[in-house]
């Protein structure tokens, strides 16, 4: 077998010269697999003899597996040898194949990219430092204060931002009612942007017992495509007012609604934990920053199918994530108004410096030498196991079920090469 192999970036293609022998070596492979698949009347399966094997599939059945078989050996054995690592499935440019011929055939593919390396070594990026200041954790303690907050009606009061109004509305479109724009009792929070655009703005200066008009357009990605842009009124009674009454912060609050008997070891408590946050963050932005200027100071060109598959993945864990609160991908779309091409276009960015992260890690570990040994996959595993509260070999057998072996130790490689970068900072 001849190949030649001719790489523009991350396309290559390949030219494969094979001789008629290895050919028609091909061609008795597929005669032999065909013949075991189907049922001849008159032969035990795999019997028949080759020419009523061809009255029975034809010959062109014959024809194009054997050229299945030998182009997919020739591939494989031609990225074998060249060191290559497809991210896409070949092309097949051009083809000359015919029993007892020579076999020519150009095959394109996008391999994966392999980085030109900056420097990774010895980087200096700054550090934040982490500091909890007594406003955030007042800030904290009135959200707990907030929790205990009752909503009392406020008699005579005119609605401001931040005001519970209750409200009856029906709306209508062109003079229409339409599907869900009918309430009754609704308690609105004014301010919080949870109606129409303009909606909650014109109730504002209202109290109890007034109607109104309230005039707005519903916005041109609204998820009710037969409401999108469309002008509507709505007529609105305000039932009543009503506003959150927050229980005074005291120690005996506290003592109500927490582990702790005074607003001092509330404090306290909050302070602690929230400096143990914000330093656990900084750390983990640092870190993040340092790998990002390693990632920024190589050099390469990241194919569009990977990142195609990055986004795929993304998605996937989307709808996982979704199905695990009882809830679905199709749900999500319509509650948020977004086509799918829309949120595809929301993973791109994060999708390409995912894919450039880890090309160049790799590129890293390769560099380094760096090897994965099974007592780096066992605490992988057993991580994994205690993070879901599952037996080891549990998770071994999901992972290997599943095919992501190898995605298990790819991360590990990479985490690995992220640490070599780590260790080398100089502060």
């Amino acid at each position: 077998m001849n190949v030649s192999v001719d790489r523009v970036v991350n396309e290559v293609t390949i030219k494969i010269e094979l001789p008629a022998a290895e050919v028609n070596k091909g061609f008795n492979k597929a005669v032999q697999k065909i013949a075991g698949q189907v049922n001849i009347p008159g032969f035990r399966k795999g019997k028949a003899p080759r020419k009523i094997l061809e009255r029975h599939v034809g010959i062109e059945a014959i024809k194009q597996e054997a050229f299945e078989i030998v182009a997919n050996e020739c591939y494989r054995k031609a990225l074998d040898d060249e060191k290559l690592i497809p991210v896409g499935n070949p092309s097949v440019e051009e083809s000359k194949f015919e029993e007892n011929e020579d076999m020519q055939v150009v095959l394109k593919v996008v391999v994966k990219p392999e980085p030109k390396l900056g420097e990774y070594k010895g980087l200096t990026v700054e550090k934040k430092e982490a500091q909890v200041t007594d406003e955030e954790v007042d800030a904290a303690v009135e959200e707990l204060r907030k929790r205990g907050a009752k909503m009392v009606a406020v008699p005579d009061a005119v609605i401001v931002s931040g005001d519970f109004a209750i409200i009856d509305f029906a709306g209508t479109v062109d003079g229409e009612p339409f599907s869900g724009g009918e309430g009754k009792g609704y308690p609105l929070e004014v301010g919080s942007g949870s109606f129409i655009p303009g909606f909650e703005e014109q109730l504002i200066g209202l109290k109890a017992g007034d109607s109104t008009d309230v005039n707005v357009t519903f916005p041109e990605e609204y998820f009710v495509k037969e409401l999108a842009g469309k002008e509507a009124i709505f007529k609105v009674n305000v039932q009543d007012v009503k506003r959150n009454e927050l229980p005074e912060l005291n120690d005996e609050f506290v003592a109500a609604n927490s582990d702790f008997a005074t607003v001092e070891e509330l404090k306290a408590d909050y302070k602690e934990k929230m400096q143990k946050y914000a330093e656990n963050k900084a750390q983990s932005d640092y870190e993040r920053s340092v790998i990002q200027a390693a990632v920024n100071n190589a050099e390469l060109e990241v194919p569009e199918i990977m990142v195609e598959d990055r986004i795929d993945q993304m998605i996937e864990e989307l709808k996982l994530n979704l199905e695990s609160r009882k809830m679905n991908l199709e749900g999500y779309l319509k509650y948020t108004g977004m086509e799918m091409d829309k949120l595809r276009e929301t993973y791109q960015a994060t999708a390409l410096e995912n894919v450039k992260t880890d090309l160049v890690l790799d590129a890293i570990a390769k560099a380094e030498d760096v090897q994965v040994n099974m007592e780096d996959v066992d605490a992988e595993l057993a991580t994994i196991a205690n993070q879901n509260n599952a037996k080891v070999e549990e998770v071994k057998q999901i992972i290997a079920s599943n095919g992501n072996m190898g995605l298990l130790l790819a991360n590990i490689l990479r985490r690995k090469a992220a640490r070599i970068v780590l260790d080398s900072v100089v502060q």
